[in-house]
């Protein structure tokens, strides 16, 4: 449901719609940004009032209902919004859903979680070929697009729905006891319904009343893209710490070490939290590119056909995720091959390095952009091979980000830590929107360059922190 919509999203603006392409980057920047910062409101939600369950029917719902909206121009807003909202709902707690399922300790749980993972990029591989496909084919169109991957959260929601009996109680609201074969009663139906009745009539009156409030998103008076961003990320930080002051005393009841005073070690632990997260923002900012610049420079300037077969610009979507399948348990066996020998890395020289690598894959894009500016048209293997230093990049830095702030972080602000981090991958998928329009084009860089040289200089960085970091850490690194 997601990614084929995230393969279809800049292009559909730009081809059917005919925004230019600043614009479309803009929208896909916002689109992206919340997506990965309404999970933690979903998230919590689920955890104090609904249950993992509920919430997942609840943001599968209004997913669905999202992308049916995709298919007609004048519902976009509407159709975003749901997909906004409902991803909120849906991310976190299917998630933490498969962890649930295992008791502390158990070995079975890193195995879980790695199918789980496997399962998520089987989809992301395959969604953009039927997504692009549908789309690029005459006898159907962009709307058929996103009704593909409107069914295909529908059938993900009954299959959820079918196997409940698998769940082995977890996922009820809190209090609820939690019996081998539970399911949702009536009354949690009821629930349902009404939750993403008020969701979607709130969405849609947003989408009303957003040309008269934009001027408190947009002042005239922010004319740099980073005095922007900046205002904005402060506006958003506002809002998230609202929420989780108007949650937190709930959150207190169910929290024993809520009110135990910090230590030197936990305010130490506190700043490698900042750190590793302000550090992805960079890492993401490029990464994300993905779905932007390099979408449409496989549309412009990319010979498609491979191997005799014209490739769909969305199926370039697929190379990240099939290479993730592929290495990830290359990548698995190696770690556990080195810890055994005690030659592991620590989980920050990790972050050093995959941003270290995300540069080398900038450099190449240098070229095979200046060779687009030559022929016209270059080869798909430039891509291909772009991506291939992505998910290697990827898989030095991605598994360790969330597990690190857990890891970190005190029990007294585990949520306001969690919620620190989503906010720096928020920031980060707009940024990787705005960056080409907004900062680096009026400063006269070269975006490849740009994106290279603070990858580069950044994991640099990194690197040279790693001994002050894992000393800060006090062993939790």
């Amino acid at each position: 449901c997601y990614y084929g919509m995230r393969a279809l999203l800049t292009l559909y603006l730009m081809k059917a719609l005919r925004y230019e392409e600043k614009d479309a980057l803009e929208i896909y920047a916002i689109y992206t940004g919340l997506v990965y910062l309404t999970p933690l409101f979903g998230g919590r939600l689920a955890d104090l009032y609904l249950g993992q369950r509920k919430a997942i029917f609840i943001g599968g719902i209004l997913m669905a209902l999202g992308q049916f909206a995709l298919m007609r121009p004048e519902t976009l807003g509407l159709g975003l919004g749901l997909m906004i909202v409902g991803n909120g709902f849906f991310k976190p707690n299917i998630s933490v859903m498969v962890g649930q399922l295992y008791p502390a300790g158990d070995v079975r749980r890193d195995g879980a979680y790695t199918l789980f993972y496997m399962g998520i990029n089987l989809g992301a591989a395959i969604a953009p070929w039927i997504t692009g496909y549908l789309a690029n084919e005459p006898r159907f169109g962009w709307p058929w697009g996103f009704a593909a991957a409107g069914v295909g959260m529908t059938l993900g929601l009954f299959a959820f729905l079918f196997t409940q009996r698998w769940l082995q109680g977890v996922g009820l609201p809190p209090g609820r006891e939690a019996s081998p074969n539970a399911a949702l009663t009536l009354k949690d139906w009821g629930q349902i319904i009404a939750v993403a009745a008020a969701l979607a009539v709130g969405v849609y009156t947003v989408i009303q009343l957003w040309p008269s409030v934009r001027f408190l998103w947009s002042p005239a008076w922010l004319s740099s893209g980073l005095a922007a961003f900046a205002y904005k990320a402060c506006v958003l930080g506002i809002l998230l710490g609202l929420f989780l002051w108007a949650t937190e005393r709930k959150a207190e009841t169910e929290m024993e070490e809520m009110h135990q005073p910090f230590t030197a070690a936990d305010w130490q632990r506190i700043g490698v939290i900042i750190v590793i997260s302000l550090f992805s923002v960079l890492f993401w900012m490029g990464f994300e590119q993905s779905g932007g610049t390099l979408n449409i420079f496989a549309d412009e300037k990319t010979d498609r056909v491979l191997f005799g077969y014209k490739l769909t610009t969305e199926a370039f979507q697929s190379i990240n995720p099939l290479f993730i399948i592929t290495l990830a348990p290359v990548f698995a066996a190696v770690w556990t091959f080195l810890a055994r020998r005690g030659m592991d890395l620590p989980s920050v020289s990790k972050q050093g390095l995959g941003l270290i690598l995300l540069s080398g894959a900038f450099v190449l894009m240098y070229f095979a952009d200046e060779r687009a500016r030559e022929v016209g048209k270059v080869s798909p293997f430039w891509l291909i091979g772009v991506y291939l230093i992505f998910t290697v990049a990827e898989l030095f830095l991605s598994p360790i980000g969330l597990s690190l702030v857990n890891k970190l972080a005190h029990p007294r602000i585990a949520s306001l830590a969690m919620a620190f981090w989503f906010l720096c991958t928020a920031a980060a998928n707009y940024l990787a929107g705005i960056v080409k329009h907004d900062i680096v084009e009026p400063n006269g860089y070269n975006l490849w360059v740009f994106l290279g040289l603070t990858a580069l200089v950044s994991g640099l960085i990194m690197l040279a922190l790693t001994p002050v970091l894992v000393k800060m850490s006090h062993g939790r690194v």
